[in-house]
């Protein structure tokens, strides 16, 4: 498998991490289990911020799985090329993650785009 490869499979448990922090940082008890989606529903500051983490690493994540793919099967992207933008994306969903529950906004954002373009930049090498 190609290190583009384990950034698909690593950054599939980044909304998963981003999941469990919210539930840990907003109390989640067991008996919570019957209903984990009601009780993040109503989760405030980190939690809160933690679960709309795991949502947006959840829109996301298909496009960038898809760009690796194609990237990879065209056999048109050199492989350091292909390798360089999952890493970058892998990371730049991490700080993303990190900067949304800390509630950093703008660097956030930035972020959020730099992420855009290792999917758009994954698709230009399939070109």
């Amino acid at each position: 498998m190609t290190i583009a490869y384990w950034c698909v499979f690593a950054a599939m448990f980044i909304p998963w991490i981003c999941a469990a922090y919210a539930k840990k940082a907003g109390g989640f008890q067991w008996h919570d289990n019957h209903h984990p989606r009601g009780f993040l529903a109503h989760a405030q500051g980190r939690a809160e911020r933690a679960d709309a983490a795991q949502k947006n690493g959840y829109e996301i994540f298909p496009p960038f799985a898809a760009a690796v793919i194609i990237a990879h099967a065209t056999g048109n992207a050199g492989q350091a090329g292909v390798n360089f933008w999952a890493l970058c994306f892998v990371f730049s969903r991490l700080a993303y993650s990190y900067c949304y529950i800390k509630d950093m906004p703008a660097i956030r954002s930035a972020l959020w785009g730099m992420g855009l373009i290792c999917i758009m930049a994954l698709f230009g090498l399939a070109c």
